[in-house]
């Protein structure tokens, strides 16, 4: 009578079993059935998505220039296209000013990386440890208006103040100093201090939002227990401050290191003087200059594939490095 009763239970237990595998849904079914409920939230990202897709993924077959001995009007992919391997590179390569442009933009990107990376970390860190919100939020307005001058008009306020007969010329003579000012722009040596310092002057703030962001996230129970436990403010920012806020460093880190060879041409162009060129011309004005306004298209086009290149490499050297020694890292 027991055996057949658990017989009985036995079979029960495996209807059951089967009903509920039967209802049980799978991945698919359900990846459909979040789809329908959050799916609309992807609507958002659309606009982002087609930007990149038409401005960033499509232009890239345009690449294919560096190889070919191209002018405008011809077809980039068709049987009049003439290809010329690497001989667009090895003119660049060639260059006698080659290793001049590479230094002058290396050294242009890695000072501008290390004094314009850290800042925005440091100026994030002491406007979360302001106590007054009204003191903050000054503080944060008078920093982010820089981002909204533009690059025409930042120059402009820099040669009012460096330039030839600006501000600082005009008290060099007024204080008994050489007749002729200081001419800085027309020094080579003082174009990648200008550059770099008034780049950071004008970013640093709008830069400190995301790490202001994440600071907004931090727990403040551990602040609290390290208050207890005696921590000055000073000490909270390196205990619990800085390890909250690390992955975000981290990324922004690997991103700034991808990007550490583009410095852009405006910018550069609008600061060159005949007697800063010798500091001034680097990489992407060359791309500017010889290949757009000399009509060196497939040169230009390989100057700045062999830069891109460069940045690539960067980047994954930088995301490996992370991997491995913070576990942190974008693949």
């Amino acid at each position: 009578m027991e055996n057949s009763e658990l017989l009985v239970e036995q079979a029960y237990e495996a209807l059951d079993g089967e009903v509920n595998n039967d209802k049980k849904p799978s991945k698919w079914e359900k990846w459909k059935d979040n789809f329908k409920r959050r799916g609309w939230i992807l609507v958002f990202i659309l606009p982002a998505l087609i930007y990149v897709l038409i401005f960033c993924y499509v232009p890239m077959y345009g690449i294919l220039v560096a190889f070919q001995d191209y002018m405008p009007g011809d077809s980039i992919i068709g049987t009049e296209t003439i290809w010329v391997g690497f001989g667009n590179f090895k003119i660049f390569f060639s260059n006698p000013n080659f290793w001049d442009y590479f230094l002058n933009t290396f050294l242009l990107c890695i000072f501008g990386f290390i004094v314009g990376f850290p800042l925005p970390i440091i100026v994030a860190l002491l406007l979360n440890s302001l106590r007054s919100k009204k003191a903050k939020k000054g503080l944060q307005i008078l920093y982010y208006a820089p981002h909204f001058i533009s690059l025409v008009v930042l120059v402009g306020m820099l040669k009012l103040i460096f330039g030839s007969d600006g501000l600082l010329d005009q008290l060099s003579i007024k204080l008994g100093g050489d007749v002729n000012g200081l001419q800085l722009f027309l020094k080579p040596e003082a174009f990648r201090p200008l550059f770099i310092f008034s780049g950071n002057w004008q970013d640093f703030g709008w830069s400190a939002i995301i790490y202001l962001a994440a600071l907004s996230g931090v727990d403040p129970a551990l602040h609290e227990a390290a208050k207890v436990d005696g921590a000055s403010r000073f000490r909270r920012i390196f205990s619990v401050d800085l390890p909250a806020i690390a992955p975000t460093i981290i990324m922004l880190m690997i991103l700034s290191v991808g990007n550490l060879m583009s410095c852009g041409y405006e910018k550069v162009l609008l600061m060159q003087t005949g007697g800063n060129l010798s500091t001034s011309e680097i990489l992407s004005t060359y791309v500017y200059t010889f290949g757009l306004l000399g009509g060196q298209y497939g040169v230009g086009t390989a100057a700045g594939l062999f830069n891109s290149v460069i940045n690539v490499a960067l980047l994954i050297i930088a995301n490996f490095t992370s991997k491995k020694i913070a576990n942190q890292s974008m693949w």
